[in-house]
């Protein structure tokens, strides 16, 4: 095991609402949805009709371009709808689930005793390989290629994240099972969370393990490649959740397509939050205990509230997701704004207000910005605080913003996805969307260097 990485930049924010450490419901949802966004760089062709009957395991949507990559129904049942948008654009399969659930059998097999060629294909087959991101850019990995590394953080920083040793710390035989799929692929790196004392996940074998400590977003891979193994142009690695990890393991171990995993509803507004077992493409409304009767007073985010997707009380959970965060929309005005005197209720990243008096206190935090949109800031440094990486975050989106390429180059383009500097978005006074900066950016580099 490697020294203990410290990373001194990073902010943790210290909102209400983190879940206990109970599971208060399992459940299968009545309908199901895949959704082919969830993952990027799939052009999805549908290959099921409405009324079709399918397991768990069976093919729903496969991607144009590479018809081998496939997205599979996570329950059994039959097609209910097809869900589609503007110009005819799939937008979702909807499945209604049955009682009792049957799987398709993959078959039980060694991965150490496989080559990379039948792991592949065995990830491909079972509709896991989605699971999979590929760096620079997060989209959907490339079966073609060899990546240098595959990375995963077993632990998660962002505010009020699933604790990995309580939803997954039970499956380190079926993690272990996948690092030893991956490893036929290529070296498997994974990161640990060094307060966590005897974790289950350092008894791991057959991949580098990293130790990081710090706040967030320490937990964030993609952080923790650019401390281990930066991403140089031409290069490529691959990433997963962990939770993407243990599917992958119970696939070999089991033969069964299982990516049922606990989630951490979350959140200032979230009732008694908890965790709750279910199957990613559950819908939010199957998690109406955890609000109130006014849920259009809610915003409803699958993912942590900094990075995560604001899907509202129509959307389900997200593909890669084990995280519901349910916060109050800020509509209100405040009277005189930043000039009161006093400020008890609010959080300051700059000694602003006295929150830095009560560094232990958590707050009820909304969606409000608090002011509008005005110019960057020019102070590079003011970003950089909280960005524990090599580059510099202001000339990296005003790039993106200008879609200069060569810029967008020679300040990181290829190290960061949007979540990245989901904190330089958070402690940004001049209400920039930064994230919005790089993936507009991202998809710039994916247009013009394909």
């Amino acid at each position: 095991m490697s020294e203990i990485i410290v990373l001194k930049k990073g902010l943790d924010v210290p909102v209400k609402g983190s879940a206990d450490l109970r599971v208060s419901k399992s459940m299968t949802p009545a309908t199901v949805a895949v959704r082919p966004d969830d993952v990027k760089g799939l052009l999805p062709r549908l290959l099921v009709k409405e009324g079709d009957r399918v397991l768990c395991g069976s093919p729903v949507i496969a991607d144009k371009k590479n018809p081998e990559i496939l997205l599979t129904a996570p329950v059994s049942g039959s097609v209910k709808e097809i869900v589609r948008g503007e110009k005819r654009k799939l937008l979702a399969v909807l499945i209604e689930a049955d009682d009792t659930q049957e799987f398709v059998d993959f078959g039980v097999s060694n991965p150490a005793a496989l080559s990379a060629d039948e792991v592949k294909a065995a990830l491909l087959g079972s509709g896991l390989w989605p699971m999979l991101v590929q760096r620079p850019y997060g989209i959907l990995a490339d079966p073609a290629a060899t990546p240098k590394a595959v990375f995963v953080s077993a632990f998660n920083s962002g505010p009020l994240a699933a604790d990995t040793e309580f939803t997954l710390g039970s499956q380190v035989a079926f993690i272990q099972k996948g690092i030893e799929a991956l490893a036929r692929i290529a070296p498997v790196h994974v990161s640990l969370d060094a307060s966590v004392k005897d974790s289950a996940f350092s008894r791991l074998t057959g991949c580098t393990l990293h130790l990081f400590r710090g706040k967030h977003p320490a937990g964030n891979v993609g952080v923790q490649i650019s401390h281990i193994s930066p991403i140089r142009k031409g290069e490529t690695v691959w990433t997963l959740p962990l939770h993407g990890l243990a599917a992958i393991g119970k696939l070999f171990a089991t033969g069964r397509y299982n990516v049922r995993r606990l989630v951490a509803v979350t959140g200032p507004a979230a009732i008694e939050p908890s965790y709750v077992e279910t199957v990613p493409g559950t819908p939010v409304k199957c998690f109406a205990p955890f609000y109130g009767n006014t849920p259009e007073l809610d915003r409803f985010i699958s993912g942590d509230l900094l990075s995560g997707a604001n899907v509202g009380e129509d959307g389900f959970l997200g593909w890669r997701d084990d995280q519901i965060t349910i916060i109050h929309e800020g509509t209100e005005k405040e009277f005189i704004g930043w000039i009161r005197p006093l400020r008890w209720k609010q959080f300051s990243t700059d000694r602003s207000y006295f929150s830095w008096l009560t560094p232990w206190r958590k707050y009820d935090m909304t969606t409000n910005l608090h002011g509008g949109p005005r110019p960057f800031l020019m102070n590079d440094g003011y970003y950089a605080k909280v960005l524990p990486m090599d580059i510099y975050p202001v000339f990296l989106a005003k790039a993106c913003l200008a879609g200069d390429i060569d810029k967008m180059e020679k300040f990181g383009i290829y190290e960061v996805l949007p979540e990245d500097l989901a904190t330089c978005e958070f402690v940004d006074p001049s209400k920039i969307y930064i994230q919005d900066c790089i993936a507009k950016g991202i998809d710039l580099m994916l247009k013009e260097m394909a």
